[in-house]
């Protein structure tokens, strides 16, 4: 890696992120920063939309080095490398079209860690008007992104590895709840949270059971096991059909492979997939339980927490309806790219609406 392309790729970043940051943020006023917060969520969700994209068309390859690609900024400069590879290997990890998903895939998420370092840097010059507290929690953003950066270097280093590039995904929606809050956080009749009677430790623990199956859905799709299972309700035509959990839970280990080295199972697979419709169903009790708690809340004296939670309440029950259908979707119809992309960005999806309801449980008015 050379001083060249760091700096090419950096204005590559800067072209793409500065454009958004001009059109939200160029008044530095506290409503300005809330909106381009929420337009960073936007970004951030578009982005791991993006990063499923370049998974499921087999492109995470598609430049076998990192950051550039053979060397380069771009692919057009390392077209001789890429179309030598794709000679070699016509349907191999590199192709003319893959290396453009994969270098487009790097340029946006550039652009995202452009606009977060962009958000710290504004914070720290308004910290006094702003708080403290708001580019305390931007910093931490800004080093949650840098790692993220960092598992992305090591998905391409390490070869698709299922576990890192499972955290990688799982980083992102860290970042992504990490940016719900903070728009909540810039609102000017914030106060200090104080978590409600009745509302404590039970968002908590449903966003813990639903982080917990989309991590179970992460690993699905990293090790490729969505096809493992035909046919709904059952597996291959049966309810516990034959699996191996300790293989296919070992989670450090190559892609396909088990931690020997061997080809990986069927078997292995199928335990991955079933683990991940068990938790499919235990995940949509839960949910489905505390939604209709919420929704059926009634609090005197607080009309705004009450339509706010009510509004996210549906938002997550229409989300999680749509999760279930494409999740079906992606067995009955083995797989198709638009359900397979709409499990992924529903998955963001939720997380975004329990964080805001988990916001909303911890005010104590956002009425006054």
């Amino acid at each position: 890696m050379t001083w060249k392309l760091i700096i090419q790729l950096g204005v590559i970043a800067l072209f793409i992120g500065a454009i958004p940051l001009l059109l939200t943020a160029y008044k530095g006023n506290l409503q300005n920063l809330q909106r381009f917060v929420w337009l960073l969520i936007f970004l951030t969700f578009d982005l791991i939309l993006f990063g499923a994209f370049t998974r499921l068309t087999d492109s995470g390859l598609g430049c076998p080095d990192w950051p550039g690609c053979y060397g380069h900024s771009n692919p057009l400069f390392a077209m001789d490398h890429i179309q030598e590879a794709q000679q070699q290997m016509p349907f191999g990890p590199v192709t003319v079209t893959k290396a453009w998903i994969e270098m487009l895939h790097r340029y946006f998420a550039s652009g995202v860690g452009f606009l977060t370092l962009s958000l710290m840097v504004m914070t720290w010059i308004k910290r006094k008007e702003f708080g403290y507290r708001i580019f305390l929690f931007s910093g931490g953003l800004f080093l949650l992104v840098c790692l993220q950066g960092a598992f992305g270097a090591l998905t391409v280093t390490l070869r698709l590895q299922p576990l890192i590039v499972s955290i990688h995904l799982i980083l992102a929606l860290c970042f992504i709840m990490g940016l719900t809050v903070l728009s909540e956080l810039t609102k000017k009749n914030q106060q200090t949270l104080k978590p409600q009677n009745y509302l404590k430790a039970i968002p908590f623990f449903v966003i813990l059971v639903v982080f917990s199956q989309i991590l179970l859905g992460a690993w699905v799709s990293t090790n490729y096991a969505v096809l493992a299972c035909n046919g709904f309700p059952m597996c291959n035509e049966e309810w516990f059909p034959q699996m191996d959990f300790l293989n296919g839970f070992t989670w450090w280990r190559e892609l396909g492979k088990t931690a020997s080295g061997d080809y990986l199972s069927i078997e292995a697979l199928i335990a991955i997939h079933w683990t991940h419709r068990l938790g499919a169903m235990i995940t949509t009790i839960t949910l489905v339980c505390f939604l209709y708690f919420l929704i059926k809340i009634k609090q005197a004296g607080n009309s705004s927490f009450q339509i706010q939670a009510q509004y996210w309440s549906r938002f997550v029950l229409f989300v999680l309806c749509t999760q279930l259908l494409s999740g079906l979707s992606n067995v009955i119809f083995q797989w198709p790219m638009i359900a397979a992309l709409i499990h992924t960005g529903g998955a963001s999806a939720l997380l975004i609406g329990l964080t805001k309801l988990l916001l909303l449980s911890f005010q104590k008015s956002l009425s006054k």
